[in-house]
């Protein structure tokens, strides 16, 4: 059973806390690791983690029983579960729930407060979607369940330096919930850094500067539901939307919600169909992981690379939501942030990296930006990092 300690702590760390909360985590020795599916299975949640669990599983070949969810009304209509049974928690025949391996499919609430009920419910063989994932990372390319493992003397380094140049501790308070869910699958928390599960791309400190003459670069725009965020919260007053996606199957449904007559914007949104990247050419990609397709050596397919420095786009907000890719896609975007000066929201939760040397990278590269960390998900996922130009940050 995959059993996770919790600490919440009330007071939100300076630089020196932070240091030393990060040298204890780092001191401590991980009991968690990546779980194969070795008995029956059942997943618990029925929402878009569910949904993506569900592919997952088909994908590999590995059946499923049914889903568990508390509010199983809510998707009697429900296409992706048809002909999939949804049972209530309290349905679940109790030789089931001592035998069976029960997969938690949610991570927009901590996930003690999911476990710990479960497993009073008789629950004896629980774990997160992500540990699966990661103990087939061979086969699918769906990640998020990395672990830190020992951290050198290099990774000591470049975390503290990091923690150290946060603009406000609420930054350095989530970083340190982030390294210790991936260090040790410890679930710590700050009363006074709460997970916001609803702004994700859009945190105060971006939205109280947008303006009408932003051009928004949205980096892995998927169907376009940030694009379509973005365009609401400037109330339709922008210069230009580009919507930049690499799976073919994601571009027709982008396609189509970005050309909706009835936003009356088709004029000033372009898509572009490509990646992002370090160099340009083309490059191997797994097609058809809906949220998750990616970069992977797995696939016979192909997508053009661009680099962003090539393209030269004026953006005054860059989202990149690249699975894993960020990083390589920031290093040839490096001119192109430095002459235009965006606003940048980068997710960090997909590989290692975003432990310290992505963050590091902009860091380093950037002058006169405040750095900003923010958890809009559990399960050591939904991490952004948030640049703001010092000349449009106000705290």
């Amino acid at each position: 059973m995959s059993k996770v300690v919790a600490m919440t702590l009330s007071n939100l760390p300076g630089v020196s806390d932070a240091r030393n909360m990060f040298r204890d985590l780092a001191s401590r020795k991980a009991i968690a690791a990546p779980r194969k599916v070795n008995k029956p299975l059942v997943l618990y949640g029925a929402g878009d983690l569910g949904k993506m669990a569900k592919g997952f599983f088909e994908l590999l070949g590995i059946p499923f029983l049914y889903i568990v969810d508390a509010n199983p009304d809510r998707y009697s209509g429900c296409s992706k579960w048809h002909g999939i049974s949804i049972l209530k928690p309290d349905d679940v025949p109790q030789e089931h729930r001592a035998e069976y391996l029960l997969v938690i499919c949610i991570a927009t609430h901590s996930y003690t407060s999911i476990f710990d009920p479960l497993t009073k419910q008789g629950w004896k063989d629980v774990v997160s979607f992500y540990d699966i994932t990661e103990a087939y990372i061979d086969r699918c390319p769906l990640g998020n369940g990395w672990f830190t493992g020992i951290l050198d003397a290099h990774d000591m380094e470049g975390t503290e330096y990091v923690l150290d140049h946060w603009a406000d501790d609420i930054s350095r308070a989530h970083h340190l919930q982030f390294i210790a869910w991936h260090s040790l699958r410890q679930e710590l928390a700050f009363d006074g850094a709460p997970v916001t599960t609803d702004d994700r791309f859009f945190i105060p400190q971006i939205i109280s500067t947008l303006h009408e003459k932003e051009v928004f670069l949205d980096g892995g725009a998927h169907h376009g539901e940030v694009s379509l965020r973005f365009i609401n919260a400037v109330h339709n007053k922008f210069l230009k939307v580009y919507a930049i996606e690499p799976d073919r199957n994601n571009v027709k449904v982008l396609r189509a919600n970005l050309g909706n007559d009835n936003l009356t914007i088709t004029q000033n949104v372009e898509v572009i169909e490509c990646a992002l990247g370090k160099k340009s050419g083309m490059t191997t990609f797994y097609h058809g992981l809906d949220y998750a397709s990616q970069f992977s050596s797995m696939s016979q397919e192909t997508v053009p690379v661009k680099i962003l420095d090539e393209m030269d786009i004026p953006a005054t907000y860059i989202k990149l939501h690249l699975e894993g890719w960020e990083f390589d896609a920031l290093q040839g975007s490096l001119h192109t942030l430095n002459k235009y000066r965006p606003l940048l929201a980068v997710t960090t939760y997909h590989k290692r990296n975003g432990l310290w040397q992505l963050p590091d990278l902009l860091i380093k590269n950037l002058s006169d930006y405040a750095f900003l960390l923010r958890l809009h998900s559990w399960l050591g996922t939904g991490c952004v990092l948030y640049a703001i130009p010092k000349e449009r940050y106000s705290q």
